[in-house]
């Protein structure tokens, strides 16, 4: 082989695991991102997903989905993955380009201890496990059940008005959250079971959607026990090389489904974002007696577009960033504008980082949104962007590499639960909307943002191997497949 064309290609599988091994120790797409969210699991948002529905017969609705609790193992007993009763959890709408939440859907979770006994010795003693037999097929069926998880969702329109959701069978405003998915013995069909917890929901002045909160298969696909192992793997090999280390995990969804008509305004293009706010009190004596103050309020995680908080921003501001507002991301915009990885790779592989500064592909693809795609503005604020007018494309014939392979329904036009982001954003990163796009109609899109000759490696075809599509989902709400079982047998 020619020497300069293997040195070439050695750099571009360096470039593609260095920045690999960058994205990997993050743990998935959000998962234990920044130090202070590793105290706080329950409050840990993962994932965030938004995208126009394409379950057949729901193309004038937009799908959220929010995931919280990383790396679940089926078999963690017996308390398992319960959300916080001490927290809010937020999906926050911003629809007319003020990088402030016009709408919010906020979740709060109540957990009920039953103290279910059974009599031992002529005593009736406390059982240890969450369950105290069958459980299922139907939400009802919970008599066996230890802990009843339930919760409310309040639409909060900022400025004008708050409102709970209700069930539109029952008119009642608390809802049932399935426990996790325990084993096979103590609830023989998981999936009737989780599904019968699907509610069809009244929306106030928008009509009807539908609502989601359980357990959930994770839909996460990253490689990364060989890149801890000093990038053991081959990024320039078969995208589907790897095994995805996080397949036989879950995570928590709090899904749901809303008609674009209630959450656009003047334009058809939405920003959004999910949240984790912690909820304290603090105790004090005054006067021979204990006052309790507050409640206090702390924002614990965000999430927008997936890997930002990992690849973009710097170790010491991580924190801050998740407990930041959108409408102040200007503190942040020089990790967008002038990023530190590429041109660490670079010095370090002597492979060419993309050289265009100020990075306006990247500021177009994390904090305005692209012209003509998705744009909500000038203001910089780092959200998930969806055009909700752009129709949703059918699984089978959806491209896992979204918009820059031509399928503008995908990432980062919204995120769905089938693009590969992970490839996606490698190829970003290292330029790639710097060179032409090829549409699935065969039209060509130059965005302008850059030249080719800026970003000379942004069409290298970087992957971690570990492959994911819309075939690894469900084609209707939630979209996540059911969860692993603790116990298979």
């Amino acid at each position: 082989m020619n020497k300069k064309l293997a040195f070439k290609r050695l750099g571009l599988a360096l470039v593609s695991a260095a920045t690999l091994s960058t994205i990997a120790v993050s743990i998935g797409s959000s998962h234990r991102e920044a130090p202070l969210i590793t105290e706080s699991p329950k409050l840990d948002g993962t994932d965030f997903y938004m995208f126009n529905s394409y379950e057949p017969g729901r193309g004038d609705f937009v799908t959220l989905l929010a995931n919280y609790v990383p790396l679940q193992d089926g078999f963690a007993g017996p308390n398992y993955f319960s959300l916080s009763s001490s927290a809010f959890y937020n999906i926050h709408i911003d629809n007319n380009g003020d990088a402030k939440p016009d709408i919010t859907f906020r979740f709060k979770f109540r957990n009920k201890l039953r103290n279910l006994k059974i009599p031992a010795g002529g005593v009736n003693t406390a059982i240890p496990l969450i369950n105290a037999g069958p459980i299922g097929p139907d939400k009802s069926d919970n008599a066996n059940l230890n802990v009843l998880e339930t919760y409310s969702v309040k639409m909060i329109r900022h400025g004008h008005s708050s409102t709970l959701l209700s069930d539109s069978n029952t008119g009642l405003k608390r809802f049932k959250k399935p426990v996790d998915n325990i084993g096979n013995k103590s609830i023989p069909n998981y999936s009737r079971y989780a599904n019968s917890h699907i509610y069809t929901i009244n929306i106030p002045g928008c009509g009807t959607g539908k609502l989601f909160v359980g357990q959930r298969r994770e839909g996460f696909a990253v490689n990364l026990g060989e890149v801890f192992d000093l990038v053991n793997t081959n990024p320039l090999g078969p995208v589907d090389a790897e095994k995805n280390v996080l397949a036989d995990k879950n995570i928590t969804t709090l899904a749901l489904e809303v008609p674009k008509e209630c959450l656009t305004a003047k334009s058809p293009t939405i920003g959004a974002w999910t949240t984790s706010t912690k909820i304290s009190f603090v105790k004090i004596r005054k006067h021979r007696r204990i006052v309790k103050l507050g409640p206090f309020f702390s924002q614990q995680s965000r999430l927008g577009s997936p890997l930002v908080n990992e690849v973009v921003i710097g170790l010491k501001d991580k924190n801050r960033f998740n407990a930041s507002k959108p409408k102040n991301d200007a503190q942040f915009a020089s990790y967008v504008t002038n990023p530190s990885f590429p041109s660490l790779l670079q010095s370090l592989f002597n492979v060419p980082a993309p050289t265009n500064f100020p990075r306006k592909d990247l500021i177009a693809a994390f904090l305005t949104g692209v012209k003509g795609l998705n744009n909500t503005g000038a203001i910089p604020s780092e959200m998930l962007r969806l055009n909700t007018g752009i129709p949703a494309i059918a699984a089978d014939i959806q491209n896992n590499l979204g918009v820059i392979n031509g399928d503008l329904a995908g990432f980062p036009n919204g995120r769905r639960p089938g693009d590969d982001v992970v490839d996606i954003i490698l190829r970003v990163a290292m330029g790639r909307l710097c060179h032409p796009i090829t549409l699935s109609n065969g039209n060509v899109l130059n965005l302008g943002l850059c030249s080719p000759a800026q970003a000379q490696v942004g069409t290298a075809p970087l992957t971690d191997g570990a492959i994911v599509s819309a075939k690894d989902f469900d084609n209707q709400f939630p979209y996540l497949r059911t969860p692993v079982a603790g116990s298979t047998n």
